[in-house]
């Protein structure tokens, strides 16, 4: 059985309820979509950047949208300036898996730049192990189409933990699907969760809420945790 409480091992300043500005990245995702409708619905103030402020056509109270290149360490410095949290939600697609390494280094860094030192990631369930010592994505159960990336997001997490900042990596279950917003999650650190069936999954709209419950509620911290049913 995975973890069922969080422990704290830092302290940061709680942020629950004060005026809070948030930089998100990959916004315009799937994922980021839900991350920043999750956190404009608890009150945050949201910066979502974008490639393409065009493809960002819903309006909303508290959110701003700014173009940005999230590869650029001197637009990540001055995008998250004056915000107290980033989060990234970037992914890749096949063959352009070495860009998750170069986004890491430059949040990293335009976060140091900028003086923000809270940082949340939406990380990768590959890494995750299924026994100890074994990760998933070195089994034959793992889709082998998905390991270049699987092997890249991991190498992106070692940039994340081997930085100063108050980092937290959050990796999802073996399946993220469409569904609602329940509230009700297990949540583990290093393993990759199973119900009773043996599947690994979350709606992503449990997903978007787990990542904003740790912006708020910070336990986490220099650390990676996962998420599922």
């Amino acid at each position: 059985m995975p973890e069922q409480h969080r422990k704290k091992e830092y302290e940061v300043v709680d942020i629950k309820g004060q005026d809070v500005k948030i930089v998100l990245f990959g916004a315009n995702g799937r994922i980021g979509e839900l991350i920043m409708k999750e956190a404009l619905d608890r009150g945050y103030q949201v910066t979502a950047v974008v490639r393409d402020q065009t493809r960002m056509t819903e309006q909303y109270e508290n959110l701003s949208v700014v173009e940005g290149n999230v590869m650029n360490v001197n637009e990540v410095a001055s995008i998250c300036e004056g915000h107290q949290a980033i989060i990234s939600a970037m992914g890749t697609t096949l063959g352009a898996e070495e860009e998750l390494a170069v986004v890491a280094h430059s949040i990293v860094e335009g976060a140091k730049r900028s003086g923000v030192s809270r940082l949340i990631i939406v990380g990768e369930a590959g890494s995750l192990e299924v026994a100890s010592g074994v990760k998933w994505m070195d089994t034959d159960e793992y889709p082998i189409e998905s390991k270049p990336l699987a092997n890249a997001h991991a190498k992106a997490y070692e940039i994340y933990s081997e930085s100063d900042l108050d980092w937290t990596y959050c990796s999802p279950p073996a399946q993220i699907i469409p569904g609602r917003r329940t509230g009700q999650f297990r949540i583990g650190t290093d393993k990759l969760i199973l119900d009773e069936s043996d599947r690994s999954t979350i709606s992503a709209e449990d997903y978007a809420a787990a990542i904003i419950d740790e912006v708020e509620d910070p336990y986490f911290l220099r650390a990676r945790f996962t998420v599922a049913y």
